[in-house]
């Protein structure tokens, strides 16, 4: 097993005791919770009479079910005004502290964290939701949880786990023009596979990584699960120093940065920590990824071809030619020129403030195609805020998209943003499973922010790198 890695020694600073089944008993440091999975875990806790046991390390959002057009109440989907109306009802009688959208903070769970600065190095962090594996950009241990461990997280403050082996994914090289970290991740889980990380946490190191800002290592960190890993993380480094200290957190407690640092830095991996698996791959060897199929291991370079199912390995062949079937691709051609209906720019992978200016580069003089559906959500109230006082906000209308509020939106169709019918989507979200972005017979296809824009103004998928010069008006 992995030695004097940040996963150890996180770990073991959480442990409380071993439990007579073998699992380890770990305090949480954060504990983040929706409309969508807590309810239930409130309920039992009023079964029993057990009040939440540290309302000071739990805080609250809306992000799955909230409209990202018309945001007044009561929403007009009953579903989602129940869920709402619970939410504030557990959060007001156990005092959370809560995100909600006339707070000016709210938005997706994974977004508004690091961004308030209580996602923080170190620190132990659940949430009922399976991209908490987010959190570890900075240095955090952050998994997904189910409504049981909610509850159990709820009354103890505590949660029963087993301890993983580490796989350091070391990334060297530079990325290139249109390469980010969206398909970093995507050629991960395409080498190891969907279920290459079970057992394992993904640390990230090497100098692709240490050279991406802290909303690139969120990208990556987030898709750690779709590869089957039950987290990931970055070791953290000046980088992330740096955001913490710009945070509400922080800037309201300078005193609690100084004391911190020390430890933030201490927990750092060691120089010759032992890892249980060690993967290299070379950053400048990439191009911009898409997913040709129904998970996010069918990816391929732009210009690669299709692979034909009968070479790849026997387990993998009926999977891929019923995804080839449902995409409706070809063994041997390319993604490029792939006719595209939606376009979805972002999830809690690709919302934030610098995904949304990298694609608000391509469109600026461009409009999106009269064949394309284009929507633009923000990751947050204050991403969205951020991105119009900078103009981003008046670059995507302009150019054709819709610019809609903060919410997960159409990442998975838990609203009433949804695909229709066999509509095709170029998404910078992280999941393209039949029905995922609302229709079963939807098709949606991952890619990063930049080629997602380029799809909008193309019509089809597009290699962003080929994009002709906006010629000045």
């Amino acid at each position: 097993m992995s030695q004097g890695t940040l996963y150890d020694k996180v770990w073991d600073e959480h442990k409380v005791t071993q439990l007579p089944n073998g699992q380890d008993q770990l305090f949480v440091g954060l504990h983040l919770i929706h409309e969508v999975t807590s309810p239930q875990a409130f309920g039992m806790l009023r079964e029993r009479d057990i009040e939440v046991a540290r309302p000071d390390l739990t805080h609250a959002t809306v992000d799955h079910i909230v409209p990202t057009s018309d945001q007044s109440r009561p929403y007009s989907d009953d579903a989602a005004e129940e869920m709402m109306s619970e939410l504030e009802e557990n959060v007001r009688e156990a005092g959370i502290q809560f995100s909600d959208p006339t707070t000016g903070d709210q938005g997706i769970v994974h977004v508004i964290g690091p961004e308030q600065g209580i996602t923080q190095p170190g620190k132990t962090i659940v949430c009922g939701d399976s991209h908490t594996s987010t959190h570890g950009a900075f240095g955090a241990l952050a998994f997904g949880i189910g409504t049981s461990q909610i509850r159990d997280v709820l009354a103890t403050q505590c949660i029963a786990m087993e301890k993983q082996k580490v796989r350091k994914i070391q990334v060297d090289g530079e990325l290139g023009p249109g390469v980010e970290a969206k398909d970093i991740i995507l050629e991960i889980i395409r080498r190891l596979g969907t279920d290459g990380g079970v057992g394992y946490v993904y640390e990230y190191a090497g100098e692709a990584i240490e050279n991406l800002d802290m909303e690139g290592r969120m990208s990556i960190c987030n898709m750690s699960i779709e590869g089957g890993a039950r987290a990931g993380y970055v070791n953290p480094d000046e980088t992330t120093f740096e955001w913490m200290q710009n945070t509400d957190y922080f800037q309201e407690n300078p005193e609690a940065f100084d004391e911190l640092k020390p430890y933030w830095e201490s927990i750092r991996s060691d120089a010759d920590a032992e890892y249980d698996d060690v993967v290299h791959i070379d950053a400048s060897e990439l191009e911009p990824v898409v997913t040709w199929g129904t998970t996010p291991g069918q990816g391929i370079g732009i210009t690669e071809p299709i692979p034909h199912p009968e070479d790849l390995p026997a387990d993998k062949q009926d999977t891929a030619r019923r995804a080839q079937e449902h995409m409706r691709v070809e063994p041997g051609e390319t993604m490029a020129g792939y006719d595209i209906d939606v376009v979805f720019l972002g999830s809690c992978t690709n919302a934030r403030l610098p995904d949304l200016r990298r694609a608000a580069d391509i469109v600026e003089g461009r409009e999106v195609d009269d064949s394309v559906r284009a929507m633009v959500v923000p990751g947050s109230q204050r991403v969205q805020r951020a991105a119009e006082e900078e103009g981003l906000g008046d670059i995507f209308r302009e150019a054709g998209f819709e610019w809609r509020n903060a919410g997960c939106s159409m990442c998975l169709g838990m609203n009433e943003d949804q695909l229709e019918g066999d509509e095709a989507s170029a998404s910078s979200s992280n999941r393209n499973f039949v029905g995922r972005q609302g229709s079963k017979d939807g098709r949606t296809v991952l890619m990063n922010p930049q080629m997602v824009a380029a799809a909008a103004v193309t019509g089809e998928v597009t290699d962003v790198r080929e994009l002709p010069e906006v010629t000045p008006a």
